[in-house]
């Protein structure tokens, strides 16, 4: 997806756990903050159900969240809703919409659109479906017409587009690659810790399961990202040296961390929880593969307050060349960054969460004697606990 043209502009969220009616503007980095149950993690949810819907793999997220009647907004919602805008080359935005309804144990997509309409006298609809009336824009016939194959009514009319329907079709592809990362597995066993297969991986995976493939990859194929990578980490880290792939099978390969002050290597599982993490997240961060939409859950989850600078720095560069969503409860990373990069989310009275964008909030004179991370704990950008 680098240097993409194409970009999300706009989600909506209604009736999704405490998201009971959000808009938010996407950016190109977009970090989120607030304090514990505000809906932080919940928002990044919605935008994998999006991907999820877009992948046909809508019925086992609903499943893994334990079913849309555990997902809805308490007793308020009747119904579960997203929505996502993408801008199209020489054309309007593209509007997608979601509406999902329980019905019995299981749900009903009961409203489903994906549309152009600003700009135009009418819309230009790609898909109109409502239940169990499906409707594609046929181009051959200039009009909708329903689907002549067997439609799958628990997953998206979006997943199940023809893939010679260009427009949707990219649209679906840049949704469904959008890659959710959690927190890195880095236990002793962790498959970051362990061999790797020598083969090119684009991405190191949501577990660091490729993250020697991809680093010998980047070391063989683009030295340019690779030298990028170990810049990182001589910044992050004095003593660090390079990065060595002794062979440790036939196909198969380990990383050694060398340093300067010691004169053996040190193998993954010898590695301390915050530099694995973030050769992880500098690794991902530099990665050719990152996907149009890069989604990251407390990247700075053991990471030493020093390095935090560096993260900015890292997800600021990255953001070129995909949309990055963060949801961080770190004030020290928010020191580190722009009013224009920071939403605030806070919860109103009822317990449903409000979402602001930080340049909107009329800082600047409070920027001048305070950053950004002293007027989140002061309370300017609202409440922390």
């Amino acid at each position: 997806m680098e240097n993409s043209t194409q970009r999300f502009l706009n989600l909506n969220v209604r009736g999704f756990r405490r998201l009971a009616a959000v808009d938010l503007e996407l950016r190109p980095l977009t970090v989120l903050i607030g304090a514990n149950g505000v809906g932080k993690s919940s928002l990044l949810d919605a935008l994998s159900i999006l991907a999820s819907s877009a992948q046909g793999n809508l019925n086992a997220a609903v499943s893994e969240m334990s079913g849309l009647s555990a997902m809805m907004t308490y007793d308020r919602a009747s119904e579960v809703g997203f929505g996502i805008s993408m801008t199209v080359p020489n054309d309007e935005p593209l509007d997608y919409s979601l509406t999902l309804r329980p019905q019995g144990a299981a749900y009903l997509i009961d409203r489903e659109t994906l549309k152009h309409t600003a700009g135009k006298p009418y819309p230009f609809v790609h898909i109109d479906s409502s239940a169990t009336d499906i409707k594609y824009y046929e181009q051959d016939h200039d009009r909708l017409v329903r689907p002549n194959w067997e439609h799958n009514p628990l997953e998206s009319s979006l997943s199940q587009v023809p893939k010679l329907f260009r427009t949707p079709e990219e649209f679906r592809k840049r949704l469904a690659s959008s890659t959710f990362y959690h927190v890195l597995n880095v236990e002793p066993r962790s498959p970051v810790r362990l061999p790797q297969a020598m083969r090119p991986a684009p991405l190191p995976g949501k577990n660091g399961e490729d993250l020697v493939s991809t680093l010998y990859y980047l070391r063989e194929a683009d030295p340019d990202r690779f030298e990028a990578v170990e810049d990182s980490l001589k910044a992050a880290f004095p003593g660090f040296k390079r990065l060595d792939f002794p062979p440790v099978a036939a196909g198969t390969l380990a990383m050694t961390w060398r340093d300067n002050r010691f004169s053996k290597p040190l193998y993954m599982h010898q590695v301390s929880e915050g530099m694995l993490r973030f050769v992880w997240l500098a690794t991902l961060l530099q990665s050719p593969g990152l996907t149009a939409l890069t989604l990251l859950d407390e990247p700075e989850v053991s990471l030493h307050p020093e390095l935090l600078s560096l993260l900015a720095d890292l997800l600021r560069e990255a953001a070129h060349r995909t949309q990055i969503v963060v949801a961080t409860h770190s004030d020290r990373l928010v020191r580190f960054l722009k009013p224009e990069e920071v939403v605030v989310m806070d919860a109103a009275e009822d317990g449903t969460s409000t979402l602001t964008w930080a340049d909107k909030m009329n800082l600047e004179q409070w920027l001048e004697d305070y950053t950004l991370d002293e007027l989140w704990h002061n309370g300017r950008l609202g409440a922390r606990g």
